[in-house]
């Protein structure tokens, strides 16, 4: 499942393009006012250290269920972005699915089919303009390494991967047997594909997103 690089002159200037652009969309979807979106429920103990704010690019490891009773206000604008067909990233989209269904969120998916395709459908998330974009894949991680940075007021979730240098709007759910961080790295060594299940896929969204509507962005959630 290792990631498929474009080359660097064509990744560079796709990436200037949605730059300059301002990740515009076609205003085809929640082309209507969005209330600012609320947060319903709170974090059980242990979520995080409540005397001390994580620290940019931290590793937290809250405690089992702390994020099961927050979930965030009905309608929550999502963009699930994708690529690649392994089994790895259909487990990760249908955890995303669910609890977007569970939540009553308001869900859009866009997929990236290949590379060239990729910081392209960024920028095409990027102008729905949702409260949240999500990301399931590896393939897409060096492409949003590039194109975050110039985007801080979008938020971004990675599940089941990391940015290697994470800007504040990106926060990522990760376990052990996960952490893919780009192909400049490679893989971990603890890479296990089998543990990509559909339970801890789950855990993963929902502790993730938790930790974006309480404000612990730009960090890693860390749910073994």
């Amino acid at each position: 499942m290792r990631s498929r690089l474009l080359p660097a002159c064509t990744l560079a200037a796709a990436v200037a393009t949605v730059v300059l652009a301002g990740g515009c969309g076609t205003g085809d979807d929640w082309s209507q006012p969005h209330p600012k979106p609320s947060t319903v429920g709170t974090l059980g103990p242990g979520f995080t250290d409540p005397t001390a704010s994580p620290a940019p690019e931290a590793t937290i490891t809250p405690r089992p269920g702390s994020w099961n009773g927050i979930r965030p206000s009905k309608d929550y604008r999502v963009v699930l972005l994708t690529a690649g067909k392994g089994r790895q990233t259909t487990t990760l989209v249908s955890a995303v699915r669910k609890w977007a269904e569970e939540v009553h969120a308001d869900l859009r998916t866009v997929t990236a089919t290949k590379p060239a395709q990729y910081v392209p459908r960024i920028s095409d998330a990027l102008g729905m303009r949702p409260d949240l974009i999500i990301s399931a894949g590896n393939d897409l991680i060096d492409p949003l390494a590039m194109v975050t940075p110039n985007h801080l007021d979008q938020q971004f979730l990675v599940v089941g991967a990391e940015l290697a240098e994470p800007t504040a709007n990106v926060t990522a759910a990760d376990w052990t047997g996960a952490s893919f961080r780009g192909e400049g790295l490679g893989m971990s060594s603890a890479y296990d594909p089998a543990t990509f299940t559909p339970e801890r896929a789950g855990r993963a969204v929902r502790a993730g997103v938790a930790a974006v509507l309480t404000g612990a962005s730009g960090i890693v959630v860390w749910v073994d």
